[in-house]
């Protein structure tokens, strides 16, 4: 090699979509089991206030459809909330035969707190196992994901 010839870096290899699809669902779902652990209200019941909070009342089978359960599953889920005050039912405005379903404040108090916790156990981990120079890539691929959602 001449003095004046600079070294040249070998390419990168191809990403595999496929691979890395993969590699992404593993750890996420790895992520999100982890942090269920400590969860007080189990998954279909903060799935069904998460929507209530979100986007305010919906019937029992609204949220039977947005879940992708039978009607019957949806209604032991809403019994449960409604016996935990988490939930609460008022008549439909315009057609008095519809319960609607909302989240009453100690049901998006208790969301609320168990995404608190759930992001207080991801801020430490961040913390304690990432470097300075790993938190910025982090924060840079919160982006990137939010392109996939």
């Amino acid at each position: 090699m001449s003095a004046s010839a600079t070294p040249v870096d070998p390419p990168e290899p191809a990403v595999d979509p496929l691979e890395l699809a993969a590699d992404l669902r593993g750890v996420l779902g790895n992520l999100v089991r982890a942090l269920r652990v400590g969860d007080e209200l189990p998954q279909n019941q903060a799935g069904v206030l998460g929507l209530l909070v979100r986007e305010g009342p919906h019937t029992t089978s609204e949220l039977a459809d947005r879940q992708r359960v039978r009607h019957q599953s949806m209604a032991r889920t809403v019994a449960l909330l409604t016996q935990a005050g988490l939930v609460r039912q008022e008549r439909h405005a315009s057609d008095g035969r519809k319960l609607l379903l909302a989240a009453t404040e100690a049901g998006t108090a208790a969301l609320h707190a168990q995404r608190a916790r759930r992001e207080g156990e991801i801020a430490a981990a961040i913390t304690e196992r990432l470097t300075p120079e790993e938190q910025a890539v982090l924060r840079q691929s919160v982006g990137l994901l939010r392109r996939l959602s």
